[in-house]
């Protein structure tokens, strides 16, 4: 390649050629009139393909109230959150409920911090300019994550209601909490290498690290408040039908002296109405974390497998992929997944949701999206009729190339089926609050699902046998900067 500056650099002569042929196009010149008015999604928006995703599906789950994230990048815990509410509120006939995300929000950062500290003595020897310390020390206890770090999460502490520990100002926004935290964890990291280089041994360095936890303790604990060991929990169950049923004259067990005139009934069906609730409660006294886990979320975290489907040259389909360095529970072990091909992985979610479970899901979200609107689809997005260029790349270049890593978890509710039995759009429960999509909800094209859905987490009762026995598998070990290994926000 020549090393001549005037040859690399942008010529005069085509800038003119390039701002003639703008300017000679009709369909420039309305194309930036839209985008710079009203920027350019917009702009690119087709109301065509608006209206050929309606947001009615032949499988709908019913789910609870939405919930908001807010400015925090918890996305991945509020997925799972939903994914277990929704089993949880049909075991106990709950109208809603709403797990506390603040709770695992605190022993998240405990426990990225802890783990960040053990991987800075893993690594005493490397330099800090190398590829794997740089990927270890880029965000010490950041907000990030995966299924598996919240399935751990669950086994060590459990799970309370979001009354027994509500949100904080730092849980809805969460970034001066983490830049301080993880300014103080960097600052521990350099004093213990510090400390190693001058002699240091094994033990005196877990002991300082020890003592640090306690300051990593003492800043959460102030930013979020400390956790409850144990709570009160109230419920009341949805009414039952039969409650609300009136008699007719008919029904046998209905002891009214005149069967003729239901009006004048005065059977417990048609008792006057006072104004106490009557529905049945739900009460626990001083009960535990751990305890509330295994009582009342009827579904078990571990009985749930990491699917992706990620066609790369580097990642065979049909192995077990372990990433170093990713856990957030250090004796939990890091994450992992199985690569299987698109029609595996799209059974998998089919025969899920057909089973009335909802799924965790990760994506790029950012693209081809309108967040306010609610639609994932090219067809809406049409940014290739906007700037007269078409968009290429398939999903192997978009996580090759770092164009579309996983950066967003979400929850599968509902799928509509074509006449051919085959999916043509997804129903799809966000965690952005209620006035983001359709009342929280989103709907996504099958083209969409097929391009940028990465990550699927599924019930392993839901998985075919080979895929199943590719999880006793030996795990190809991969590194922590490749792809399918950013943490969702």
């Amino acid at each position: 390649m020549t090393t001549d500056a005037s040859a690399r650099a942008i010529k005069p002569e085509l800038l003119r050629t390039y701002t003639e042929d703008f300017n000679k196009d009709r369909a420039n010149l309305i194309a930036a009139d839209a985008a710079v008015s009203a920027g350019v999604l917009k702009a690119a928006t087709d109301y065509r393909g608006v209206r050929a995703l309606p947001r009615d599906f032949s499988i709908e789950l019913k789910q609870g109230s939405i919930t908001n994230q807010e400015r925090s990048g918890r996305c991945w815990m509020f997925a799972s959150l939903n994914t277990l509410r929704y089993e949880l509120m049909h075991r106990w006939n709950l109208e809603d409920f709403e797990f506390s995300e603040t709770y695992l929000f605190f022993w998240d950062a405990m426990e990225k911090s802890n783990t960040y500290l053990e991987n800075v003595l893993r690594t005493l020897d490397e330099p800090t300019d190398s590829r794997l310390f740089e990927a270890i020390n880029w965000g010490p206890s950041d907000d990030g994550g995966w299924w598996q770090m919240f399935a751990a999460l669950v086994n060590k502490y459990g799970l309370v209601p979001k009354s027994a520990y509500p949100e904080s100002e730092n849980s809805r926004n969460s970034d001066d909490f983490k830049q301080y935290l993880n300014s103080k964890l960097r600052e521990f990291a350099a004093e213990l290498r510090r400390r190693s280089a001058a002699g240091a041994g094994e033990d005196e360095l877990r002991t300082l690290k020890d003592e640090y936890m306690g300051t990593v303790y003492r800043i959460c604990a102030v930013s979020l408040g400390e956790p409850p060991e144990k709570f009160d929990f109230f419920a009341r169950t949805k009414d039952d039908a039969e409650d609300d049923k009136k008699c007719d004259g008919k029904d046998e067990s209905c002891k009214c002296e005149d069967k003729s005139d239901a009006k004048a009934c005065k059977c417990d069906k048609n008792k006057d109405k006072t104004g106490k609730d009557e529905r049945p409660q739900i009460r626990e006294i001083g009960i535990t974390p751990l305890e509330f886990y295994k009582k009342y979320v009827p579904v078990d975290v571990n009985d749930f497998a990491t699917l992706a489907n990620a066609p790369l040259k580097s990642r065979p389909f049909n192995r077990r992929y372990r990433i170093r360095f990713s856990a957030n529970v250090v004796e939990a072990g890091d994450m992992e997944f199985v690569n299987v091909p698109l029609d595996v992985f799209k059974k998998a979610a089919l025969d899920q949701l057909t089973a009335g479970h909802p799924i965790w899901f990760a994506c790029d979200c950012t693209q081809f999206a309108l967040r306010k609107d609610g639609f994932f689809d090219q067809s809406v997005v049409r940014v290739d009729q906007l700037f007269g260029t078409e968009f290429t790349g398939d999903k192997a270049h978009g996580l090759e190339y770092g164009d579309s890593p996983s950066n967003h978890a979400m929850t599968f509710t509902g799928v509509n089926l074509g006449e051919d039995g085959k999916p043509n759009r997804w129903k799809v429960e966000n965690s952005w609050g209620k006035d983001a999509g359709k009342d929280g909800y989103y709907v996504m094209s099958d083209a969409w699902f097929d391009r940028y859905v990465t990550e699927l987490i599924i019930r392993k009762e839901y998985l075919d046998d080979a895929t199943r026995a590719l999880l006793t598998t030996e795990p190809v070990e991969i590194d922590p900067w490749q792809p399918l290994t950013r943490r969702c926000r």
